[in-house]
């Protein structure tokens, strides 16, 4: 379905019970809503209502030009705006990647809109970047962001030779088809470029801006991650005051929602309290 929220349209994706305590899934890059595919349906089977927002830049209807536009209190107020033109006053919330750090930030700003948080591998952002100020191997992992952040040049890399740079980088979600399914949609005009604004709109000042989160939180993450090491994941706790539980996922890469869907939904379902 389309949602209009903020003078933007977002495509979200909708399913379970109609009366179930509704559930809001944010994605992470390069993917999109169809992340969750796999997670959903145990999420449908214990009750709860699932809604997948596609969000800025990945919903053709909600693609603004200005690198501004992607800073993270934007992207905090855009999952807000979509609850509020969904009618749902408060959900549980679930994000992973980049979806993780709005998902942080909405549960630090508007605690009343959260039930509970599962966040997926991206741990609390100060922590996040505390750990790139003071961990040599946390920044050598996110060295790819100075790439991203390249106007232009990141869009060369990633989309070159029918973006085989962007597809390598994928391979751990599963099989070609399924890489296809997300290296596809970036290769519209507009899309990767949206996508990367992201990066190129993060500052150090807005990840330190996110506060303490109150409400019962889940964080999820894998050993296997190449892109968010222990220092950070282990360093989330402390800014967490409400319930809290690190569930580490042994043998799984940075692609938990694809690579391993049974065991996020466990986590979700306890978290979640149904």
């Amino acid at each position: 379905m389309r949602v209009d929220a903020r003078g933007l349209t977002f495509e979200v994706r909708v399913g379970g019970p109609a009366d179930g305590e509704p559930v809001l899934l944010l994605h992470g890059f390069p993917q999109h809503s169809g992340e969750w595919d796999d997670v959903t349906p145990a999420l449908h089977a214990a009750g709860l209502r699932t809604y997948a927002l596609d969000q800025r830049g990945y919903s053709p209807g909600a693609r603004p030009a200005a690198v501004e536009a992607y800073r993270i209190p934007e992207l905090v107020a855009d999952a807000a705006g979509v609850l509020d033109a969904l009618g749902v006053p408060a959900a549980h919330l679930v994000g992973h990647d980049w979806g993780a750090v709005v998902a942080w930030g909405l549960a630090a700003a508007h605690p009343d809109r959260v039930r509970t948080l599962t966040a997926v591998s991206v741990p609390h952002p100060a922590a996040m970047a505390r750990a790139l100020a003071d961990d040599p191997r946390q920044k050598a992992r996110s060295s790819y962001m100075a790439l991203f952040r390249m106007p232009g040049k990141a869009e060369k890399v990633l989309l070159g030779l029918r973006a085989a740079a962007l597809r390598r980088m994928l391979g751990g979600v599963g099989d070609a088809a399924r890489v296809a399914r997300y290296a596809d949609p970036m290769r519209e005009p507009g899309a990767l470029t949206a996508a990367l604004n992201w990066y190129r709109a993060m500052t150090g000042s807005d990840l330190r801006a996110v506060g303490p989160v109150t409400v019962p939180t889940s964080y999820v993450w894998s050993d296997r991650d190449v892109a968010i090491g222990r220092t950070a994941a282990q360093g989330c706790a402390g800014h967490v005051t409400g319930d809290y539980r690190f569930v580490e996922l042994t043998g799984v890469t940075h692609w938990i929602p694809d690579e391993a869907p049974d065991r996020l939904a466990e986590a979700i379902i306890a978290r979640a309290g149904r």
